[in-house]
């Protein structure tokens, strides 16, 4: 099939094609991995040798990036991620996913490009998805600030995460404060996870003292008001130093308020939420013997009143991501939830859920399905956004002309009660089981290349690793 002199390789024929600011009916045509035609009647009389995929009734939206996702992560001595590059990677792609951004956590005594090694080896050769990845600091030396971080921003690794808790991975507020100032320098965006540690600590040895050890106390260990302080204080120092930062997982009201109050000061502030903190509470945690530890994440999961705040933060632009935090770990398991010490404390249950894969229907069905935002919102916040601020546009988050034909066909009406036996990641739960969805992926293309087609892995691993441009709100 041409259209003057373009040829086509592929052909995506009578679909509703979403992006971020417009909905319209036209084919889509790809050549060489790439968009090269929207318009309407490109399956006309199209050749034998092209591939058409009939998207009638269907809705045609960029691939999700999932720019929150940890992946073979080392968490602990004995305890072990349930999910490698290849499971991870499988999992976010049956989710609607063709891109994942996940965490290359510095190891104490490795400088940042060791680690980045170390990740590489670890990822070569089996992503089914693109990959990015963000560095977490955990030991800014002068060598990691001054040499390898400005080095690595011109490599493409354009982002930094630092950690406000968690003992061996949280800064103090001095290093937080030179951390900012030399990505302020070479043109980083730092995000950043912000619950007070020193609260957090205290709370959780008064619970113990207590006899307080049940899962549920892992909720109560972490307040809203631990998070909303750390919130205020990260934004202060990103104001002192004058950078952007990406304030991560917000859970609750408060915490969305110091994000208000900082763009009204006119500080430049990325907000990000969470499935968790729209369809869980600390009730989840509240389980007989140790159930609760499935919902064990940071921040927790807190109470209705902070799920309607976290819609309101989505519907009203509080929020420019939503993302998985896709940080799994088995529960069955002696190197998972189940661990030795974490069942004799909450405290040593390892924190974080899978959902990676179930991120985008939630929110197509409870945000699109139930009319609290529009479709084209749906799109910037699950795919248009992540690649604008972590500097992946026009490349990949929209369906446009030269864009990388990353792409995913859903079937607005397709009924699915979620249920772990139905998803691809290796965890051996999903906290969202039993919660029936309407709209589903059902066709996952990369680059041009299917990956998924109805409900089956197609084709070998082809994931690439992204180098990415500073971030739109870093320039």
């Amino acid at each position: 099939m041409s259209l003057g002199a373009q040829t086509f390789d592929t052909i995506i024929a009578n679909g509703t094609v979403v992006t971020a600011s417009d909905t319209m009916r036209c084919d889509v045509g790809i050549r060489g991995g790439r968009i090269v035609a929207l318009a309407e009647g490109l399956a006309e009389g199209a050749d034998s040798a092209v591939e058409i995929i009939d998207a009638t009734g269907r809705l045609v939206l960029p691939g999700g990036i999932d720019s929150h996702v940890h992946l073979d992560q080392p968490s602990g001595e004995g305890i072990v991620m349930a999910d490698d590059f290849e499971s991870g990677t499988r999992s976010a792609a049956f989710g609607g996913n063709t891109t994942v951004l996940t965490f290359c956590m510095q190891e104490k005594g490795k400088g940042l490009r060791q680690s980045l090694k170390d990740y590489h080896a670890k990822a070569e050769g089996k992503c089914h998805i693109d990959v990015g990845f963000h560095l977490v600091v955990t030991e800014p030396t002068a060598d990691v600030l001054g040499q390898e971080m400005p080095a690595l921003v011109e490599d493409g690794y354009t982002s930094i995460k630092v950690f406000m808790t968690y003992e061996g991975l949280r800064l103090r507020d001095d290093e937080i404060l030179a951390t900012l100032d030399a990505a302020r320098g070479c043109g980083a965006l730092v995000m950043v996870h912000c619950e007070n540690e020193d609260a957090i600590r205290y709370l959780i040895g008064r619970h113990e003292a207590a006899g307080e050890t049940a899962p549920k106390f892992h909720a109560s260990s972490r307040p809203a008001a631990a998070e909303r302080e750390a919130t205020h204080r990260a934004l202060s120092l990103a104001e002192i130093v004058d950078v952007p930062i990406v304030i991560v997982h917000v859970s609750n009201r408060e915490a969305m308020e110091e994000i208000e109050r900082a763009r009204q000061r006119g500080s430049k502030v990325a907000g990000e939420t969470c499935p968790q903190y729209l369809f869980l509470t600390a009730d989840d945690l509240d389980l007989a013997g140790m159930d609760g530890a499935k919902y064990v994440c940071s921040p927790p999961p807190r109470d209705k009143a902070s799920q309607d705040a976290c819609w309101d933060g989505l519907e009203r632009g509080v929020f420019d991501l939503f993302s998985s935090d896709h940080c799994p770990f088995r529960f069955e398991d002696d190197q998972g939830k189940l661990n030795e010490k974490g069942k004799r404390s909450f405290r040593w249950i390892p924190n974080g859920i899978p959902g990676v894969e179930t991120r985008l229907p939630l929110l197509f069905s409870e945000g699109v399905g139930k009319g609290r935002i529009d479709i084209n919102r749906f799109v910037a916040l699950t795919s248009t956004n992540h690649a604008k601020l972590y500097g992946l546009y026009p490349r990949k988050g929209t369906i446009a002309i030269g864009a990388d034909a990353d792409i995913a066909i859903w079937d607005p009406a397709r009924e699915v009660v979620i249920d772990n036996d139905i998803l691809h990641h290796g965890a051996d739960y999903t906290p969202f089981a039993g919660i029936k969805v309407t709209g589903w992926p059902v066709e996952v293309m990369v680059r041009g290349e299917l990956v998924v087609s109805d409900g089956q892995l197609v084709g070998q691993a082809q994931g690439q690793y992204l180098a990415r441009d500073r971030s739109a709100l870093v320039r």
